[in-house]
C-alpha cells in the first residue's frame, strides 16, 4: 500500500499538486487497505491520514497499520475535518476524485482555502497495472468461477428457471471459495439471450435454447469475469452458426492479444470478422474492459479506444451476437497482459456444451 501511495504522490508532484483527498470506497481500499463504508484518505509527502468514525476505528487500525494514521471524527466526515489535515500538511493544490464526488460534497470542499484539482484520471490510473498479489487474487477468483460453472453444468436441466439457475450458480461460487459475486449474475435463455445484460426471470429453460450465462467471483476484493453460452438440447442451425462465429471471433482476438497494442485494434479484429460473416449490426458493445477491484476498469477495448494494453493491465475478450426474437451468444475470458504475452485466467472450455 505504501508503494501505491508513493507512486500516486510522485505523479501528483509532477503536476505541482501537494496532496490528494480520496473519497471513493474503491480507491480508499486501494491506497490504504481500509474496507469500511465511511472514510476519507488524505495523502501528501508530509503524511498519510485516514479519517473515519467510531464504528471503524479498530478495523481501520488493523487494516491501515503502517500505511495511514487513523483519526476518529464524527460520523459525518465534513470538509472542515479534511481542512484541518490539509493545513497540517501545508497543502495548497489538492487532487480530488472529480468522477466520484457528488455536487453536494464538492460544494463543501469548494469553500475551503485550497485549489482543488480534478484528478480522477491520475488517482484511478495508478490501478491499471496490477502487481503479483493482485493477479494472484484475480486468479483465485476465476478459479472459483471455473469450479462453480463446472458443477453447475451437472445440475442444469430443461424446466429449470433462469432464477433457479442463477441462484444455484451463486451458491456454487461461494461453495468454491468466493467472498461474493463480482456483479449480479446474468442469465438469458432462448430469446432472452438477445438481451446483452439479461436479468434472470421465471422463464423456464426449453429444448433448443441457447443460454447466455455471464458471471464472476470476488476474492480479497478482486474480480473475475467470464461468459459461457450453453445449449439445452440441440439448437437450430442459425444458433449453431452464430455460436461458431462468436467463438472464432474470440479466438482470433486472443490470437493477436499482446502487450502494448492499442485496444481498438483488439476490438477491430473480432468486429471485422463478425461483420464479414454478416452479423456486424448484431454486435453492438465493445469487445472488452479491464477488471480488478471493480468489474469495469480501464482500459476499455472498443472501436474508439486509443489506450495501450500495457503489461500488468487486464482485459476481457467478449464478442457477441444478439438477434431479437431468436437469442444470443457471448463468450468471454478475462486476461492479464504480461511482458511478452498474456495470461488467460479462464480455464473453462469454450466448445458448445449441449445439456
Amino acid at each position: 500500500m505504501k508503494t501505491r501511495c508513493d507512486k500516486l504522490l510522485k505523479k501528483l508532484a509532477e503536476k505541482n499538486i501537494d496532496a490528494a483527498v480520496i473519497t471513493s470506497a474503491v480507491n480508499r481500499r486501494y491506497y490504504s487497505g481500509f474496507t469500511g463504508s465511511n472514510g476519507v484518505v488524505i495523502l501528501s509527502a508530509a503524511g498519510r491520514v485516514l479519517l473515519t468514525d467510531f464504528r471503524y476505528t479498530i478495523q481501520a487500525g488493523i487494516q491501515c497499520a503502517g500505511i495511514c494514521e487513523v483519526r476518529q471524527v464524527d460520523r459525518g466526515i465534513t470538509a472542515q475535518h479534511v481542512e484541518v489535515v490539509l493545513n497540517e500538511f501545508g497543502a495548497k493544490r489538492v487532487a480530488f476524485e472529480d468522477a466520484a464526488m457528488t455536487m453536494a460534497e464538492y460544494s463543501g470542499y469548494g469553500k475551503l482555502p485550497f485549489e482543488f484539482v480534478p484528478s480522477s484520471d491520475v488517482i484511478c490510473g495508478c490501478r491499471v497495472v496490477k502487481d503479483a498479489n493482485e493477479i494472484a487474487l484475480m486468479q483465485k477468483a476465476q478459479n472459483c468461477a471455473d469450479a462453480g460453472f463446472a458443477d453447475l453444468i451437472k445440475k442444469i436441466k430443461p424446466g429449470m428457471t433462469e432464477i433457479e439457475l442463477r441462484n444455484e450458480l451463486d451458491y456454487l461460487l461461494r461453495k468454491h471459495g468466493a467472498d461474493e459475486n463480482s456483479f449480479d449474475t446474468i442469465v438469458g435463455s432462448g430469446p432472452n439471450g438477445a438481451l446483452c445484460h439479461a436479468y434472470p426471470g421465471q422463464r423456464k429453460l426449453e429444448n433448443g435454447d441457447l443460454v447466455v450465462i455471464d458471471f464472476g467471483a470476488r476474492v480479497g476484493g478482486y474480480c473475475s469475469d467470464m461468459t459461457r453460452t450453453i445449449a439445452i438440447g440441440e439448437p437450430c442451425d442459425e444458433l449453431k452458426k452464430i455460436y461458431g462465429i462468436v467463438l472464432e471471433a474470440q479466438l482470433k482476438a486472443l490470437g493477436i492479444l499482446r502487450p502494448n497494442m492499442v485496444a481498438s485494434e483488439l476490438d477491430r479484429c473480432a468486429r471485422d470478422y463478425i461483420t464479414e460473416k454478416g452479423y456486424g449490426e448484431c454486435f453492438g458493445h465493445g469487445l472488452g474492459h479491464g477488471f480488478g477491484l471493480e468489474i469495469h476498469e480501464n482500459p476499455y477495448a472498443n472501436s474508439r479506444s486509443n489506450e495501450l494494453l500495457v503489461p500488468g493491465s487486464t482485459i476481457t475478450v467478449e464478442p457477441g451476437i444478439y438477434i431479437e426474437g431468436l437469442g444470443g451468444v457471448r463468450i468471454e475470458d478475462c486476461c492479464v497482459l504480461t511482458e511478452d504475452g498474456f495470461i488467460n485466467l479462464c480455464r473453462t472450455p469454450k466448445e458448445l456444451i449441449v445439456i
